[in-house]
C-alpha cells in the first residue's frame, strides 16, 4: 500500500502534543477573532436555461452555441438600446450560493440577501494558443449577482429558497474559464474563492438529452482496487490552457479519470479504444496490460498510451475553431512505431502545443514530435537526417527523456549510452530544430558524487565519488528562470543546461518517480516509496513533508478537527499544482467506504511545524521547565510599497456589469430580467470584440458607441424607474456598463509583468529586522541584518536596481527595486506574440523556508514574478481620422469631402497634400496617443467602388510605392529623403511633408473612369508598418485601413476624347438649331396640309359611318326616301368641299 498519510494513526505523544499547544499559542489574537467567526464559503454551480431555480441542479459546460434574446428586448420600448441591434444570450447561468459551518444554506442565503449582500464574480477569459486566429489579450468581466426567488411552492415563508445568478460568458478563442466570487462587504465575511469553469469539448447530448461521453462510456463505481496498493502518476497538461484533465493508471482497466473543474468533481470514462493487443507483437514487449500509462491533456486534444499505442482524441470546441472538427473516435498514430514513453511540453508557442512520443525499435535514437494546431494532429520525425546515436557518434543509445524549449527551439534530450562491456552512461544532448544542429552539453557522473557534509556541490568533474551509481530517470525544466532538474536517485540543477550542481539533500537512496513544478519558484517532488519532498528555487536545501514529524503533527491537529479530508487508510493518486497552491488527489478509505478527495498540501504549516520541532531547546526557570524556540526568519515584517497600477503590466482587460434594476419590492429578479442581463452582458463583450477597427472613434472606449446617442435621455429614463414605469419593469441604467482603467495594487506582485522595448517596473520592500546591530564609531549607525536580494533568470536582457535605505528609529530597512529592460534580447513582435519568457526572484537572504505571513499561512522572502519580455498584449495602431481631417483642412485651406458622406470613412481630395496621422491606442489603460515614431506607408490594394477592391502582388507592390520605380507606376510620392536600408521603401513619421498623390500612367488609379457626373474616385488599401524602422518600441503594428480619395483628374488622351466628342454635340445641336430655324416656314405649311387631310379624311369615315346607320334603319319605311336623302347629303358634302378649296 501507497499512503498518504500515516496508518493506523499515531498516538498523541506529550511532546508533539505540547508542539501542537505551542503553534496554537503563537498565532496571532487576530486569528483568534477569525475563527470565533462562523466558517462561511461560496458554492457555485453551473445551471443551464432549463434549470434556473431548481435546488439541486448541476450542469456541465457543453452547449456552446448562443441563443437569441430578443423578444425580451422588444419588451423594453421605452430603454436604452439599440434596437437595430441583435441581442443574444449565453447558454448558462452561474448560481451562486454560500453555507456556513452548522447552519442551513437556505436561511443563511436569505439572512445575506435582506442585510444587503451581493456576490461579485469576476470571470477571467484565459487567452488562446492559437494567436494567429485570435486576438490574445487578458480579459476579464466583473458581474454583481442577481437574486432570483425559486419558483417552487412555499406556504411558510415570502421566500424559501432563494440564489443569485450571472450570466456565465463565453468568449471566442477561450475554453478556460476562471470564476472569482467575493463579497460587496455587506452582510457575513465569506471568504474569496476561486471556481474553474471549463468548457467541456468531449461530452454530448444524447437521443434523450442526457449526457454522454464522446471518449467513451461513464463508469459510476469507484472500485477500491482501482486506486489501493496503486502507485500515484503524473498530471500532465499545457499550463493554464486545459479545459479538460485527464489521468490513466488505473490497473488492468482502460479507463481514465476525467475532470473539467480541476478535480472538484471528476467522471471515471472506461475508452472506446479498440484493443490492446492489435498492431503490437511486432514490439519486444513482453506483456500486455489494458491500463493506460501515460496521459496528456491539451488545448482540445487528449493522447494516451497503452502498451505501446498511442492515441489521441480531438474535442467538438466550437469556440476554437469553425465548424465542428471533433473526433468522432480514438484515432491511433504512429502505428508503425514502438513507443515506450509520451513526454509532455507543458507551454504552447507559435500558435501551436506539443507532445513527443519516444520509441524503441527501428526508430531508437529519434524523437517523434507531435505539432497540435485547432486540433489538428501532426508528428514529424527529429532529428531529421541522421539519429542521435550517429550524431554523437556511438553505436547504441537510447533516448530516456526529452524537453522542448520552445524559446530556443531547441531540443534537450537525455541519452542513455551503452558503452564497451556493456557500461552506461548519460549524456545531456542538445538540438537546434532550425539549424538541424546537434551538440552534447554535459556527461552526467556515473556514481554519486561525495559532498563530505556539504549542501551542495558544483560539478566540475575533479571531485571525488562515492560507489553508489548515478541512475537518471527524466528532465524537468522552468523556462521562466531557465532552470533545468535531471532527477533520478539524485537531483541535478543547471541554469545553462551545461553547468550542473549536485544537490546533496536528497537521500541517494530514494529514487524520484516525477516532479510537479509549480513554474513559481518551487516544486514537489514524488518518490517511488511516495515520498514527498519540496524544493523553492533558488535554495539548495530539499525539504521532506512526507512521512515527517511535521505531517504526524499537522494529521493530529486534523483528527480533533475531525477533518472529513483526512481518514487512516489514504493513498495519494496524484500530486499537481493549482493556482500555486500544492494539491493532493487522495483515495480515502473510512468505515469500509472509499472516496476520492481533492484537498490541500499544507507545504507552509508543514515547514513551520518542521522548523519548531527541529528547533527547541528545553530550559529550566526555577521549579519548571520552559520551551525556547529559535527563529530563523531575519525579519519581522515584510511589505511592500509603492506598487504601481497593475494594468498597464498585467495587461487586464476588464469590464463592469451589473444586472438591471427591476421593480420587484423585495428585489428579485424574473426570468424575463435575467434573460435582458444576458443580452446585456453579450453585448459588452461584442462591444469589446468589434472595437479592434482601423479608425480611431473621437473617444477611446468601446462602450462609447453603445451610449453615445443615449446619454442625453438619461434622466429621463432614471425617472420612470424612479416612479416605476420602467417597460417591462426593467431599468438599464448606463454607467453600470463601462471598461475599468484604474485597478489599484493590492500590496502583492503581480501574477506577471509585461515589458516592452525600455520600460520598467519599480516597487519597495520594507523590512523589520529582528535583531539591530549597533556599530559606534566615528558616525553613529545601524548595519542592517537584512540584505535583498534579486536573481535575474536573463541578466544580458533585463537588469534590476536596488537602492537601500536604514531607517533607524523603526529598526527597519527600506529598498527600492527597479527592473528594467535592456533593449536587447527581442526583435518587434505582434501585439501579444511570440513573447520572450524570463522571470525576477525577489529574496531575502538566509531566509528561504523560514519566514512566513501570518494570515494564511503564506510563505514570504521568496517572491517569483514572471516577466514576458515583447509587445505587450492590448497595444494598437489606429488612424486618427478626427485630426487628420482637422489638420489637412488646415495646410490645405479648404477641405472638401465626397458628395455622398460616410461619417464612417471621410473623404480626400485629390489634389491635395495629405497628412496622415496615426493613434498608438492601449485597450488596457485607455490611453491613446499620436505615434511618435517612424513607419513604412504602402498601398496594398484598391479599386474604384468598395466591391471592386482587389489585393496587390508583390511586384505591383513594389511598383506602386517604391522610389525607385521606373515604370511609371507610382501612386504616390512623399518629399522625404529618409528611406529603408534598401531604398525601396519611404519611411516616414508624423513630422512628414505629406503625401503627394501621382497615379502615374501605369497605376491602376490612372484614368479612372467616371461612373457619373461627378469627378472620379478611388478607395486605396493601405498598410502602415513600423517594423525594421522604428527602434522605440518592441511592438510591430500593422494598420490595414481603407483610404477614400475623389476628384481624380482625367487622362489627356480621356480628356481630349471627351472634349471631342462634348464639342461634336455642341456644334451637331447648333447646326440642327439653324436648320430648324431656315424650314420652319416651310414644315408649319406642310403640317398644316397634313393637318388638313387628316382632319379631312377622319371627317369622310365619320360620314359613312353614320350614313350607313340611317339607310339601314330607314330601308324598311320607304326606298325612295332613302334614295333621296343620300342624294341630298352629297350635294352637302360636294358643296362644302368647294368652299374649302375656294378659301385655299
Amino acid at each position: 500500500m501507497f499512503p498518504a498519510g500515516p496508518a493506523p494513526w499515531p498516538r498523541l505523544r506529550v511532546l508533539r502534543a505540547l508542539w501542537a499547544l505551542l503553534v496554537v499559542l503563537l498565532a496571532p489574537w487576530r486569528l483568534w477573532a477569525i475563527q470565533e467567526t462562523q466558517e462561511c464559503t461560496w458554492q457555485v454551480v453551473l445551471n443551464n436555461l432549463e434549470s434556473v431555480g431548481k435546488n439541486d441542479a448541476i450542469d456541465h459546460f457543453v452547449d456552446q452555441e448562443l441563443y437569441t434574446v430578443d423578444k425580451v428586448f422588444d419588451l423594453l420600448v421605452d430603454a436604452p438600446i439599440d434596437r437595430d441591434e441583435t441581442y443574444l444570450g449565453f447558454p448558462y447561468y452561474l448560481k451562486i450560493n454560500y453555507s456556513c459551518t452548522g447552519e442551513s444554506s437556505e436561511a443563511l442565503v436569505r439572512k445575506g440577501h435582506l442585510t444587503g449582500l451581493k456576490p461579485v464574480v469576476l470571470v477571467t477569459f484565459q487567452s488562446p494558443v492559437n494567436f494567429h486566429r485570435w486576438k490574445i489579450e487578458q480579459l476579464q468581466i466583473q458581474m454583481e449577482a442577481a437574486p432570483f426567488r425559486s419558483p417552487e411552492r412555499c406556504d411558510a415563508e415570502e421566500v424559501c429558497l432563494m440564489s443569485w445568478y450571472t450570466p456565465m460568458p463565453m468568449k471566442n478563442g477561450s475554453v478556460v474559464m476562471r470564476v472569482d466570487v467575493s463579497s460587496n462587504g455587506l452582510g457575513p465575511f465569506i471568504p474569496n474563492k476561486r471556481f474553474h469553469v471549463n468548457i467541456n469539448g468531449f461530452l454530448e447530448h444524447g437521443r434523450d438529452q442526457e449526457l454522454q461521453f464522446t471518449v467513451g462510456n461513464e463508469l459510476f463505481h469507484l472500485i477500491p482496487q482501482y486506486f489501493v496498493n496503486v502507485p500515484s502518476r503524473p498530471l500532465w497538461y499545457t499550463v493554464d490552457q486545459t479545459p479538460v484533465l485527464i489521468l490513466g493508471g488505473i490497473p488492468e482497466e482502460k479507463a481514465i479519470l476525467l475532470t473539467d473543474t480541476n478535480f472538484k468533481d471528476f467522471f471515471l470514462v472506461e475508452l472506446s479504444i479498440d484493443s490492446c493487443w492489435v498492431g503490437s507483437f511486432y514490439c519486444p514487449q513482453a506483456s500486455f496490460t489494458a491500463t493506460i500509462y501515460d496521459a496528456i491533456a491539451t488545448e482540445s486534444t487528449l493522447f494516451i498510451r497503452q502498451n505501446q499505442l498511442i492515441y489521441y482524441f480531438t474535442g467538438t470546441y466550437t469556440t476554437l475553431y469553425e465548424g465542428k472538427r471533433g473526433s468522432e473516435r480514438w484515432v491511433r498514430v504512429l502505428a508503425n512505431e514502438c513507443v515506450k514513453r509520451l513526454c509532455p511540453v507543458h507551454f504552447h508557442s507559435n500558435g501551436s502545443e506539443y507532445v513527443m512520443a519516444l520509441t524503441t525499435g527501428k526508430h531508437e535514437g529519434y524523437v517523434h514530435f507531435g505539432t497540435i494546431t485547432d486540433g489538428l494532429v501532426s508528428f514529424q520525425l527529429l532529428p531529421r537526417h541522421r539519429s542521435v546515436c550517429s550524431a554523437i557518434l556511438v553505436v547504441n543509445c537510447s533516448i530516456t527523456w526529452a524537453i522542448f524549449v520552445a524559446g530556443d527551439y531547441n531540443l534537450l534530450m537525455l541519452v542513455e549510452i551503452v558503452g564497451p562491456a556493456s557500461s552506461k552512461y548519460f549524456q545531456v544532448v542538445s538540438y537546434d530544430l532550425v539549424n538541424d544542429y546537434l551538440v552534447v552539453l554535459h556527461t552526467i557522473p556515473e556514481f554519486i558524487p561525495d559532498v563530505r557534509g556539504l549542501e551542495f556541490l558544483m560539478i566540475l568533474g575533479t571531485e571525488s565519488y562515492t560507489n553508489f551509481p548515478m541512475v537518471p530517470k527524466g528532465m524537468s525544466y522552468n523556462p521562466y528562470n531557465n532552470l533545468l532538474f535531471i532527477w533520478g536517485n539524485f537531483l541535478l540543477q543547471s541554469f545553462n543546461s551545461e553547468n550542473f550542481i549536485y544537490l546533496a539533500d536528497f537521500p541517494k537512496e530514494l529514487s524520484i518517480k516525477y516532479l510537479v513544478n509549480s513554474f513559481r519558484g518551487d516544486m514537489a517532488i514524488v518518490t517511488e516509496n511516495e515520498e514527498i519532498w519540496y524544493l523553492l528555487d533558488g535554495s539548495y536545501h530539499v525539504y521532506q513533508l512526507f512521512p515527517s514529524k511535521a505531517w504526524e503533527m499537522y494529521i493530529n491537529l486534523q483528527v480533533l478537527q475531525q477533518s472529513s479530508l483526512y481518514a487512516p487508510n489514504e493513498t495519494m493518486v496524484t500530486l499537481f499544482y493549482e493556482d500555486n497552491k500544492l494539491y493532493q488527489l487522495v483515495y480515502l478509505i473510512d468505515s469500509q467506504q472509499g472516496r476520492l478527495v481533492k484537498r490541500l498540501m499544507p507545504v507552509e504549516q508543514l515547514l513551520i511545524y518542521q522548523q519548531i520541532s527541529d528547533e527547541y531547546v528545553l530550559e529550566r526557570q526555577g521549579s519548571h521547565l520552559t520551551l525556547s524556540f529559535s527563529n530563523f526568519c531575519p525579519f519581522t515584517v515584510m511589505r511592500l510599497r509603492e506598487l504601481p497600477n497593475p494594468q498597464i503590466y498585467t495587461r487586464q482587460e476588464r469590464y463592469r456589469a451589473q444586472p438591471p434594476r427591476v421593480s420587484e419590492p423585495w428585489g428579485f429578479h424574473s426570468e424575463n430580467s435575467l434573460a435582458v442581463y444576458q443580452g446585456l452582458v453579450y453585448y459588452l463583450l461584442w462591444l469589446h470584440s468589434k472595437y479592434d477597427k482601423p479608425y480611431a472613434d473621437p473617444a477611446h472606449d468601446p462602450t462609447w458607441r453603445w451610449w453615445k446617442n443615449k446619454k442625453q435621455d438619461q434622466d429621463y429614463h432614471f425617472y420612470l424607474a424612479s416612479n416605476w414605469r420602467s417597460a417591462g419593469s426593467v431599468h438599464i441604467d448606463m454607467t453600470s456598463y463601462e471598461k475599468i482603467y484604474d485597478l489599484k495594487a493590492e500590496n502583492e506582485l503581480p501574477e506577471r509583468i509585461f515589458l516592452d522595448k525600455g520600460t520598467s517596473y519599480s516597487f519597495s520592500v520594507f523590512l523589520t529586522a529582528r535583531k539591530p546591530e549597533v556599530q559606534h564609531g566615528p558616525s553613529f549607525q545601524v548595519l542592517s541584518p537584512v540584505d535583498l536580494a534579486v536573481v535575474l533568470a536573463d541578466p544580458h536582457c533585463t537588469e534590476a536596481i536596488v537602492k537601500e535605505k536604514v531607517l533607524v528609529n523603526l529598526n527597519s530597512v527600506l529598498f527600492w527595486v527597479t527592473l528594467s529592460d535592456k533593449r536587447s534580447c527581442f526583435d518587434q513582435g505582434i501585439s501579444g506574440h511570440n513573447l520572450m519568457k524570463t522571470s525576477m526572484l525577489v529574496k531575502v537572504l538566509g531566509s528561504s523556508g523560514h519566514c512566513f505571513r501570518n494570515q494564511g499561512p503564506h510563505m514570504q522572502s521568496n517572491l517569483m514574478v514572471p516577466v514576458l519580455i515583447g509587445c505587450p498584449p492590448g497595444k494598437r495602431l489606429a488612424f486618427d481620422i478626427t485630426y487628420t481631417v482637422q489638420y489637412n483642412r488646415v495646410q490645405n485651406k479648404h477641405y472638401f469631402d465626397c458628395v455622398k458622406v460616410d461619417p464612417e470613412m471621410p473623404c480626400f481630395l485629390f489634389r491635395d497634400i495629405f497628412y496622415p496621422f496615426f493613434l498608438v491606442q492601449d485597450l488596457v489603460t485607455g490611453d491613446s496617443g499620436s505615434f511618435q515614431g517612424s513607419y513604412v506607408l504602402k498601398v496594398v490594394g484598391g479599386g474604384p467602388t468598395l466591391d471592386t477592391i482587389k489585393e496587390y502582388s508583390e511586384e505591383e507592390i513594389y511598383r506602386f510605392n517604391s522610389p525607385l520605380d521606373k515604370t511609371g507606376s507610382l501612386i504616390w510620392t512623399v518629399e522625404n529623403t529618409t528611406t529603408t536600408e534598401d531604398l525601396s521603401f519611404n519611411i516616414m513619421s508624423h513630422n512628414s511633408l505629406g503625401i503627394e498623390w501621382l497615379c502615374q500612367k501605369n497605376s491602376p488609379c490612372h484614368d479612372t473612369i467616371p461612373h457619373n457626373i461627378f469627378a472620379p474616385e478611388f478607395f486605396f488599401k493601405v498598410l502602415v508598418s513600423n517594423r525594421g524602422v522604428d527602434e522605440s518600441t518592441y511592438c510591430d503594428y500593422q494598420l490595414t485601413f481603407l483610404l477614400h480619395i475623389h476628384g481624380f483628374p482625367l487622362s489627356a488622351k480621356r480628356a481630349f476624347l471627351i472634349l471631342l466628342v462634348s464639342a461634336s454635340l455642341f456644334v451637331g445641336l447648333v447646326i440642327l438649331y439653324i436648320v430648324c430655324c431656315l424650314l420652319s416656314p416651310y414644315m408649319v405649311k406642310f403640317c398644316n396640309i397634313l393637318r388638313w387631310k387628316i382632319n379631312s379624311i377622319i371627317g369622310l369615315e365619320s360620314y359613312y359611318t353614320y350614313s350607313t346607320a340611317s339607310d339601314s334603319r330607314a330601308f324598311n319605311h320607304s326606298g325612295t326616301v332613302s334614295w333621296r336623302n343620300s342624294r341630298l347629303n352629297s350635294r352637302v358634302v360636294y358643296k362644302g368641299a368647294e368652299e374649302n378649296k375656294a378659301e385655299t
